[in-house]
């Protein structure tokens, strides 16, 4: 291409992805799921099989590319939370799915005895799945895996910030599934829209509070049924009992985890009063031992682009401004090059309310440290705010747990440990409130991603008869029966 060409292609804006053009693809997948019925046990252990051979197959691509998109990304960080995690969820599905897949007898009340009732899993349809870029395939083929052991077909809308890992995923797809089973459309913001538009038989969406409004709202137009796995401010409650060291390394070794960018992540500590200069000495300690060197650490990983390191940054800025104490974590003293976008871990002392840090979900290597001098403070905190995707806890003490579990609501919790209940795939995953809406991961995401249809066969002999007119007066001897009264 000449110059003059380029310059008018770049001056002339690639047309927006609309709805109507990516219904053609729905449509496929739909008059595919008719023609095919109800998928068997064997055709669905089949999927799972070809999803897990091809995820152990490309793991070393998968690595290289996400680490490309971020600039930089831990090979184990990736191996662990995106093939790990995913390869034994499809594990866990697997072996348990013909029980899952099978009608569950129900109940029949003694009126309609001797009938029998039942309950039959049946699939949706199409799936829709709109993953973002932290973990680009735990959070697109976890639930594809979902949708798969359920018998549904699939489309998958992966990030646009993670352009090369997206377009292997489309490939990876494309190679390994039957284009009119799972489908991959790759795409900017418009075509994220347009996605979120689309008449699925249920959306699965995983990002940001804000837009997870968007999605639903565009959803809502098809009565579109959604999962949304959203994020917001997850704390941790340090205990007075706790041991601090522990606690600190466990906190520090998760906050850190993708560089923060996690949307279970810590995203700040409660600590005793008196115990804080304790904990951010602790905390300073565990992350020196974790990262002794930052600029060139393959363990370290980058923040994903420029503009989420300069919101970082703002963060950081904003609460130096209004009075609060940042202590940047640089064990070797290092001069960081902006543009590797490796940002030294920062506890921030004395944040307040009004500053930003506390006000959104970080979703980065800051960690700001509060105080409280009583447990019911802690617990007041943490429920004047909105429920977060996480809860942590760090204690002893038996009953005071009791009391945070039982008196704080949240997605899920882990207790001395932070980010390790989503891995648990006999467990359900998802938010609460701003934080999300449904659940999936294992036995939830196989019901949430069918038709649990129930049945009721009646008997050739039935007492139903009673019910129907003309009434008389043995009616009112039946109603009298029936309501004991």
């Amino acid at each position: 291409m000449n110059v003059e060409a380029a310059s008018a292609s770049a001056a002339t804006p690639s047309p927006r992805v609309t709805a109507a053009d990516l219904a053609p693809t729905l449509h496929r997948l739909r008059a595919a799921t008719r023609t095919r019925g109800t998928p068997t046990l064997e055709a669905r252990l089949a999927w799972l099989d070809a999803l897990e051979r091809m995820l152990l197959r490309r793991k070393d691509d998968f690595a290289r590319t996400i680490s490309e998109d971020f600039g930089n990304r831990s090979r184990v960080e990736t191996m662990v939370a995106e093939v790990v995690v995913t390869v034994e969820g499809i594990r866990h599905t697997r072996a348990r799915l013909k029980e899952w897949m099978a009608p569950r007898r129900a109940e029949v009340s003694w009126l309609f005895q001797p009938g029998r009732a039942e309950v039959i899993p049946q699939p949706l349809g199409v799936v829709g799945i709109i993953a973002p870029w932290n973990y680009p395939l735990q959070l697109a083929f976890a639930p594809l895996a979902d949708a798969l052991a359920a018998g549904n077909a699939a489309m998958i809308k992966p990030s646009e910030l993670t352009p090369a890992t997206s377009e292997l995923i489309r490939q990876a797809v494309a190679d390994t599934f039957d284009p009119d089973l799972v489908s991959v459309v790759v795409g900017g913001s418009d075509t994220g829209q347009a996605f979120s538009q689309l008449a699925f038989d249920h959306l699965i969406f995983t990002g940001s509070t804000a837009v997870g409004r968007h999605v639903m709202r565009a959803a809502a137009e098809n009565l579109v049924p959604v999962t949304l796995e959203l994020g917001g401010k997850s704390p941790t409650i340090v205990s007075r009992d706790s041991a601090l060291a522990t606690a600190a390394t466990r906190v520090m070794s998760g906050k850190l985890f993708n560089a923060g960018q996690t949307c279970i992540a810590p995203d700040y500590v409660l600590v005793p009063a008196e115990r804080r200069d304790e904990f951010v000495a602790a905390a300073q300690k565990a992350a020196a031992e974790l990262y002794p060197t930052l600029g060139s650490n393959g363990d370290y990983t980058s923040i994903v682009n420029d503009r989420h390191y300069a919101r970082l940054a703002s963060y950081l800025d904003d609460a130096r401004a209004k009075g609060a104490k940042v202590i940047e974590v640089n064990p070797a003293r290092e001069t960081l090059d902006r543009a590797s976008r490796r940002m030294a871990p920062a506890l921030v002392l004395d944040a307040t309310d009004d500053m930003t840090v506390m006000q959104e979900e970080i979703f980065g290597p800051i960690l700001p440290v509060r105080t409280y001098t009583s447990i019911d403070e802690a617990i007041a905190y943490v429920n004047d705010h909105p429920r977060p995707l996480a809860l942590y806890y760090f204690g002893n003490d038996r009953a005071e747990t009791a009391r945070v579990l039982h008196e704080t609501v949240s997605g899920g919790v882990t207790v001395n440990d932070v980010l390790l209940h989503i891995a648990q795939h006999d467990m359900p995953f998802g938010g609460v409130g701003p934080s999300g809406m449904g659940a999936y991961h294992g036995r939830a995401g196989f019901e949430a991603l069918s038709k649990l249809k129930p049945v009721f066969h009646q008997a050739a002999v039935n007492g139903t008869g009673l019910l129907r007119p003309p009434f008389g007066r043995m009616m009112d001897v039946v109603l009298k029966l029936l309501l004991n009264d």
